[in-house]
């Protein structure tokens, strides 16, 4: 079954940076789009960065534009979300989402691993 494992949450200062992992296992990780979710205390969950099939184009939240970066490395399965210049309004529990038909409609998820930024 589609498994996803998140890692790299963490407590940083405001400007610090952070590197989110995804381990992803059961299907066939090269073929589906993959991206990262977020949900901040307080606020409706949002779609951070998406990547979609083979790495042939990319999505960013206006939000984090210019300070986020979504990679992958399909050999290994693991997408990653590296994070620059965090603001304290980036505090949130971050998702790892597989949209395996890459339709917007269903998603797997991880179970989640925090990030926290302090001012």
């Amino acid at each position: 079954q589609v498994q996803l494992v998140e890692s790299g949450g963490g407590s940083v200062q405001a400007g610090g940076s952070l590197r989110l992992s995804c381990a992803a296992s059961g299907y066939t990780y090269g073929s589906s789009c993959m991206g990262w979710f977020r949900r901040g205390p307080g606020k409706a969950r949002e779609r951070v960065a998406f990547i979609y099939r083979g790495g042939s184009s990319t999505y960013y939240a206006e939000s984090v534009k210019g300070r986020f970066t979504i990679s992958q490395d399909i050999p290994k399965n693991t997408l990653y979300l590296q994070m620059s210049s965090l603001k304290p309004e980036d505090t949130a529990m971050y998702y790892c989402a597989a949209d395996l038909a890459c339709t917007g409609q269903t998603y797997y998820w991880g179970q989640g691993t925090q990030v926290t930024v302090s001012s």
